[in-house]
Formats: structure tokens, sequence, C-alpha cells
């Protein structure tokens, strides 16, 4: 049987702020890992498991408190395709928040891990991510909020019956959307959080920001309120926003800045996600707070030393 969730999560992000990990898909990349494939990091779920706990382990020792599963892009749709049965693909779920909470047994063995409360967040990317075409990023699917609310709702269930200590609703690109994910997670009896993409003041699908927030205002379930995914300076907006509109703490993650060319399939410009961006945020009213694309365990130490001096 999976462990009961903690009770206090709610508690620790209040109090905190919270190290949040950096990008599961760069760090596995780094150690060498094909990633071209449709279902992402997920694959390696199946095909690699000791990589995920390693990528953990990694943000851990870099002084993460928070890991982001390996889930984002895992679904039943997806691995159906793979020829996976449900029962298959709800084990490897389950697996994703498995692997995060042996990366944290192994990390809390350590001299520098002990005593210090280490958590699992269970990722739900939004349905665009299963499309692997890029709408993610884009939302406005033709999907109503039923049919999405129907499509996240199983993943949901089997995620929160694995024991993580929050759900991380993450990447989310239209308030639609956002509807559809806020209906799903009543009654799971676990927290989330709630993080959009965005560009400059509105979601990725063009809905204004404080819009897309105040839909989280009233759910109970939902402990913090924010953006990943983003431009660091998009970010920057987004904070405040955020906990003013929705009374909750904010949660950001940021890339790393730089832009992805399609055509060219690499990465350009320069990174701007850098550390003493921290201070602003915790002040804006952020609790949770780390990187997402192309943020390493390097930005990582650095981020999470900034949240050490603020806490002093």
């Amino acid at each position: 049987m999976p462990a009961t969730p903690p009770p206090d999560f709610a508690a620790a992000v209040a109090a905190g702020p919270l190290v949040l990990d950096g990008g599961m898909s760069n760090q596995l990349a780094a150690a060498g890992h094909d990633l071209s494939d449709a279902l992402w990091s997920a694959r390696l779920l199946a095909d690699a498991p000791e990589a995920v706990v390693a990528a953990h382990r990694a943000y851990f020792a870099a002084g993460a408190e928070v890991a982001i599963t390996a889930s984002y892009q895992a679904s039943f749709e997806g691995f159906a395709r793979r020829g996976l049965g449900r029962a298959e693909a709800a084990g490897l779920l389950a697996r994703s928040v498995e692997l995060a909470r042996e990366a944290a047994r192994r990390a809390a063995e350590l001299p520098e891990g002990a005593g210090r409360p280490l958590w699992v967040a269970a990722s739900v990317g939004p349905y665009g991510a299963v499309l692997a075409d890029g709408s993610e990023y884009r939302g406005r699917y033709g999907l109503t909020v039923g049919e999405l609310e129907a499509f996240h709702r199983p993943r949901l269930e089997v995620l929160a019956a694995a024991g993580p200590d929050v759900l991380a609703l993450e990447t989310v690109p239209d308030a639609d959307e956002a509807r559809a994910l806020l209906c799903a997670v009543r009654g799971l009896g676990v927290p989330a959080w709630l993080s959009y993409s965005v560009a400059g003041g509105r979601t990725r699908a063009g809905q204004p920001l404080a819009e897309a927030f105040a839909l989280a205002a009233e759910a109970d379930e939902v402990v913090a309120v924010g953006v990943n995914c983003c431009t660091p300076q998009d970010a920057d907006r987004a904070v405040a926003l955020a906990a003013r509109v929705t009374g909750k703490p904010a949660v950001v993650y940021p890339n790393s800045g730089e832009s992805w060319d399609a055509g060219a399939r690499d990465w350009r410009g320069g990174p701007t996600f850098r550390a003493d961006r921290v201070g602003g945020w915790l002040a804006a009213g952020a609790r949770l707070v780390g990187g997402c694309c192309r943020v390493g365990p390097s930005e990582i130490s650095a981020l999470a030393a900034e949240v050490t001096r603020g806490r002093r």
C-alpha cells in the first residue's frame, strides 16, 4: 500500500519558502539519455528508472527540497500508443512517485540530508503535452472543460493513490484547462499547486493572467498558484499578481531564459535565470521557488543558497 501523504505540506508551504528542483529533461539529457521520444522523460520510467532516481538525487544534493516527478508527459493514452495496457500504464504513473520517494530516502541518508524534510510533487502536465505537438504552449485544444476533466481525472487518481505530498498541475496554457484540473482534483485528498505557462500578462492561450489566477482563489485543494516554464522576466511580473489575486502563496519556477528554435531544434540566446531574482519573488509572496527547462543543479544550488540566506 502507498504511504499516506503527510498532512502538513500546506503548512510547510505557508511557513516556507521551499526550494523546488530544476528541469528533469535537461538533467537526464546531460546524463546521456535520448529524450527525442514522444513520451519524453516518461519513457525512462520503464526503460531506465534508476536514471530518474539519479536525476532527482542530483537536485536534492543541490539543495532542492521538493522533487517533481517524471510524469509530466505520462498518460494512459500515450502509453497505449506504445502498446501498454491500462494496468501497466497505471503502474508506470505510480512508479514516478515511487522513484522520487526512493531518491528522497537515499538523500536523507547522507549527512547533508539528515533532518531536512524532502517532499514529492507528482507532475501533471497539460493535455497538449500528451499530443507532443507543441500545443501545450498554445492551449485551445478544441475540447470542452468536461472533456478535459475526463482526460485528467484518471491519471490524477492513480498519482494521488501513489502517495505524493502534492500534485503539481503545471505548465497549464489555458484557463479552460485550469478549470478542468481544479474540478478533477476535488476529493482526491492530496493538496495541489496550479502553475500556468505564460507570455507577458496572459496565459499562452491569451487569457488575462489575473482572471486565470482567480479561478484557484476558492479552491481549497490548491495550496499555491503561479507560473512555470516561462521566461524569468515573465515570472518576475506574475508572482505578485498571483499572490494578490488568490490570497494564496505563489509558486514560481521559470525556464533558463533561452528560447527554443523549433526549426533548428536548438536553444538560442543566453540564460537570464539568476539566483538573485529569488529575493524579489519571496518579497512578492512566493513560497515555492525553483526552475524548469534548462535550469540544472548548479542553478538550483545557487537559488537554494539565496533562500537559506533569506530565512536567516
